[in-house]
């Protein structure tokens, strides 16, 4: 069994990107700039945008966070949406969800220039996605089909089983993996929670990505010899003999299940830190661009 490495890989792509900052610097253009918006006081939230902030200096990129309290209402956030829109000095930026409940996320995240929509979350870019037109890929998605190619695991007409369907994983990553891609051409079956003899599904696979958000839901029982898992779910469980109190899971009962696969991805510091580095890869395709 190997892990697959997030961590390493993330800083390799970030070294990448410092090394291309470091040549715009050099022609005296400006660098890639990268805003977030965060509204209310989430804790998971909070240290995701933190970790974005931190990794912008560490690359040489520019950043600014505009951090709004929880009572901010709909129409004072599509104002800074638009004051963005129209920064020029902006290259792209995030609007971190979840949003609060008076909030709607449909509307806020429609509102954002598809130009500067580093997280590939617009319809547009969806759309774009969908059809193969290169556009920015959400960066969950698009950090799990860099992981897997740096890693050289063959796709092409394998068994994938997608454990989730929501827009930000799940589904997106289904149907990038279906595409005529070097992490793509597979065979791709899409699992949610109507599925039934899901253990009858995810034995056959190949490869299993799971985004359920459900803390240890994939089980050894449930997979076939040498799979390759890739777990983006991250969650805090309770656990009185850890000092903090709580312990972090993702969506795979590790213990179990790697020792069924052929690759796994360790959580924290599997996918989480690939989300990050294609989110600066993202803006720095989007200062090109510009």
């Amino acid at each position: 069994m190997q892990l697959l490495d997030g961590k390493k890989i993330s800083g390799q792509i970030k070294e990448e990107i410092a090394g291309e900052v470091k040549k715009i610097k050099e022609r005296g253009e400006k660098v890639p700039h990268l805003a977030a918006v965060i509204v209310g006081t989430d804790g998971a939230s909070l240290t995701y945008v933190g970790s974005k902030v931190r990794a912008c200096k560490q690359i040489g990129f520019d950043s600014t966070l505009i951090d709004l309290p929880e009572e901010t209402t709909e129409e004072e956030l599509l104002d800074e949406i638009h004051k963005l829109n129209t920064n020029s000095d902006i290259d792209g930026f995030i609007v971190q969800l979840p949003l609060p409940k008076h909030i709607n996320e449909e509307k806020i995240l429609t509102a954002v220039n598809p130009d500067k929509d580093v997280d590939g979350f617009h319809p547009m870019n969806v759309g774009k996605m969908t059809l193969e037109i290169p556009t920015f890929l959400p960066a969950t998605p698009f950090g799990i089909l860099e992981l897997i190619e740096r890693y050289n695991i063959e796709t092409s007409g394998k068994n994938v089983v997608v454990l989730g369907r929501s827009n930000i994983v799940g589904r997106p990553v289904s149907i990038l993996m279906s595409q005529k891609r070097k992490a793509g051409n597979a065979t791709v079956t899409l699992v949610h929670s109507r599925t039934e003899n899901i253990t009858e599904i995810t034995k056959k696979a190949d490869i299993i990505i799971v985004a359920l958000g459900i803390p240890e839901f994939l089980t050894g029982s449930m997979v076939k010899k040498d799979v390759v898992i890739i777990d983006v779910g991250i969650t805090r469980v309770k656990d009185s003999t850890k000092e903090k109190g709580y312990k972090i899971v993702g969506d795979v009962e590790f213990d179990s299940v790697s020792k069924e696969a052929s690759y796994i991805t360790p959580v924290p510091g599997g996918v989480g830190p690939m989300t990050i580095a294609m989110l600066l890869k993202n803006t720095l395709l989007a200062k090109k661009r510009h």
